[in-house]
């Protein structure tokens, strides 16, 4: 049949020059498609025609990543916008959605924690979280820190300056505990001080964790000297120890800078050919208040799991190109490529912060390619200008170099961390005689107590590291592991039976999609058959256990034919034996080879898993258990009763009065239960 795809832009010259015609000359954003109809790229500019032929010139100096781009596009869409400002908001937005493959990517790896503060709850909480989860839109993240050490520091010595809520779950059903007692909290679980009261001391904290430390001392100084005046010293003394905190918290910083009168976040980056660490500096007043870390992704090798286009160029696929002109290694193309890591970071960074957090400069590593659609909308978002400059001499260029300095550090680091992950999984391979390397390994376990509340976990580890996103707990539907009568075996083979099932179809799914309605078979029966990629299929899974619990697995996998396709371990506690399918016996290994490590952080991770989630089931059930007793108390009501004394043992003290004031528990029932605790 004649082929009826459509050339690349850059080998249809007429279809070119008229797509770009079309183009108006206004801000906006502008998106590149392939063959596919998937994206490529999207970028914004406040000039979209310029913008766009400029990818198209001979003469323009286009990044590797970018030039591989360019060979691929076959259609080129846009969204005109009224102002550079809403073309860089627009942008922002649908990269987030499409994750487009050759826009820079910022890893969310959970490697640098952030400190969140629950606007949306009538009491917020603070806590420390390594997952920034898109729940309401008035819970504020901040971060995220580098150091971890020092965040925690800060919060604890929060704690001891502000009467914040110390516990998650109150002590007491009728009174509050020690804290309140010594003026570590003020009564936030009986309610003794209104939500906008609390509000008032949540938002000293946040102005701490925004950089305003120096704006909260001047707030607090003349509330004390007014407090002394009308002779309420305990009040005044209060604010003095408070004051007295904060500055010894200020006085810990490492940087001072002689122009205290400007706030300024300082941000450079340092990489290899695969990854940029970026850092962040916040100078406030002269100090440093705040190191924020962030990670983006380089290469231009597909990654696993994106669907990526395949890279052809001239009907040629493209080999890996070469990063040595990288911008950490000099030249203006790599300044460029540099410029564009620094902007996409600071494009997320500030789209997530109040506004009183905007400092009035930035100083960039790089120039930045679109610095004044950002600095505009920064101002416009602040309320006054905005400065982004590259500093190139005296103080302000020390600090980059500082800030670059650490961002080496801490790049070394990952680079060290990531050979002793490639090591191991390479060791890993050569154990067990696999052609590639497991980048992808799933770990299997099972807990449960003689049968009862039985759980099985999936843990995921890519690259070395856990993969927290893609755990995953079963409960055993099995009926007849039950209380008193347990079956690993069984319990395993369901699990992954469970979870292979899918990934079955799925892959039929796929395979169907790939051929064209005329030359589609009739039966498709053998999928090993057929080369075919699955964004989670695991190149090794390790089971907990032994002999037994190995072939109960084998035997689910060659009854789903997906043996062949999929590498199954198992390895015993006892003697860290290694098994494999068919093998009576265990591998020869070193327990202190990398490799056997790997695979021992797996199954201590899915161990850890599945029992916390067992424990979890238990403790519910447990506090169920005695209530379903109770005649008349069905499970509703018993959610009812455990939501509003928090516990069985509340529950027992509660008179029946005190138990008629929950909604469906009348007179008649909350006797029965009264009668039932206090027989």
């Amino acid at each position: 049949m004649p082929s009826t795809k459509t050339l690349p832009l850059v080998k249809d010259s007429e279809r070119l020059e008229s797509r770009l015609k079309e183009i108006p000359a206004v801000p906006g954003v502008y998106l590149m498609r392939d063959e596919s109809d998937r994206i490529l790229y999207i970028g914004k500019s406040k000039k979209l025609r310029n913008r766009v032929r400029s990818y198209f010139r001979e003469s323009q100096n286009l990044s590797p990543r970018i030039a591989m781009m360019v060979q691929q596009v076959r259609e080129i869409e846009f969204i005109a916008t009224d102002t550079e400002a809403e073309a860089l908001a627009l942008e922002a937005n649908l990269v987030k959605q499409h994750q487009p493959y050759f826009n820079v990517l910022l890893k969310d790896d959970k490697k640098y924690p952030y400190l969140c503060i629950t606007w949306s709850e009538e009491y917020p909480r603070i806590f420390i979280t390594r997952k920034r989860r898109a729940g309401s839109a008035k819970d504020r993240y901040y971060g995220p820190y580098v150091d971890t050490g020092a965040l925690r520091s800060t919060l604890h010595l929060i704690k001891r300056i502000f009467p914040l809520r110390q516990r998650p779950q109150p002590l007491f059903k009728d009174r509050p505990c020690l804290n309140y007692d010594i003026g570590r909290c003020v009564g936030v679980c009986q309610g003794l001080t209104s939500p906008e009261e609390y509000h008032k001391i949540i938002q000293k904290v946040a102005m701490i964790f925004q950089g305003r430390t120096q704006e909260l001392l001047d707030i607090l100084e003349p509330q004390m000297e007014e407090a002394a005046e009308d002779l309420n010293f305990e009040t005044a003394a209060r604010i003095r120890d408070q004051i007295k905190g904060l500055q010894s918290l200020s006085a810990g910083q490492k940087v001072s800078l002689p122009d205290d009168t400007v706030s300024r976040d300082a941000i450079a980056l340092a990489a290899d050919t695969q990854h940029a660490c970026v850092q962040l500096f916040q100078i406030r007043a002269g100090q440093l208040v705040g190191r924020l870390g962030f990670m983006a992704e380089i290469s231009p090798q597909p990654r696993a799991g994106t669907g990526a286009p395949p890279l052809q160029s001239g009907g040629e696929e493209l080999s890996q190109l070469s990063l040595s002109s990288s911008p950490w290694q000099g030249g203006e193309r790599g300044g460029v490529e540099a410029g564009a890591i620094l902007q996409r970071v600071l494009e997320e960074h500030y789209q997530n912060v109040e506004s009183v957090e905007i400092p009035s400069e930035i100083s960039v590593q790089y120039e930045l390619p679109e610095g004044e659609i950002l600095a505009d909308w920064l101002s416009n978002r602040k309320g006054r200008k905005v400065t982004i400059l590259t500093p190139q001499r005296q103080t302000k260029a020390e600090l980059i170099e500082m800030v670059e300095r650490n961002a080496e550090y801490e790049l070394g680091r990952m680079q060290r961390l990531s050979d002793r992950n490639s090591q191991a999984m390479e060791d890993l391979a050569e154990i067990l005689d696999l052609p590639e390397v497991p980048r992808r390994i799933e770990g299997y376990d099972i807990s449960h107590i003689q049968g009862s509340d039985a759980v099985a976990s999936r843990v995921v580890f890519i690259d070395g590291l856990p993969a927290n996103q893609h755990y995953r707990h079963y409960k055993i539907k099995n009926p007849e592991i039950k209380s008193g009568h347990s079956d690993d075996f069984a319990s395993l083979a369901e699990v992954i039976g469970r979870r292979f099932r899918g990934l079955k179809e799925e892959e039929r799914g796929k395979m169907e999609e790939g051929f064209s309605d005329l030359e589609k078979p009739a039966e498709i029966s053998n999928l090993s058959s057929v080369s075919h990629i699955i964004s989670d299929k695991p190149d090794l899974i390790m089971i907990d256990g032994g002999k037994g619990q190995l072939s109960a697995v084998v035997a689910v996998l060659r009854e789903m034919n997906l043996l062949e396709e999929l590498r199954v371990v198992s390895l015993a506690k006892q003697r860290e034996e290694i098994f494999l399918p068919g093998e009576s016996l265990p591998l020869q290994t070193n327990s202190e080879q990398p490799g056997v490590q790997l695979l021992r952080r797996v199954r201590d991770e899915a161990h850890r898993f599945a029992v916390s989630f067992h424990r979890d089931r238990r403790s519910e059930r447990m506090k169920r258990s005695r209530l379903d007793e109770i005649p008349g108390l069905g499970h509703h009501r018993q959610k009812q009763l455990l939501a509003h004394f928090r516990s069985i043992d509340y529950l027992r003290l509660a008179t029946p009065e005190q138990l008629a004031e929950v909604s469906g528990i009348g007179p008649r029932l909350a006797q029965q239960i009264y009668d039932y605790f206090h027989p």
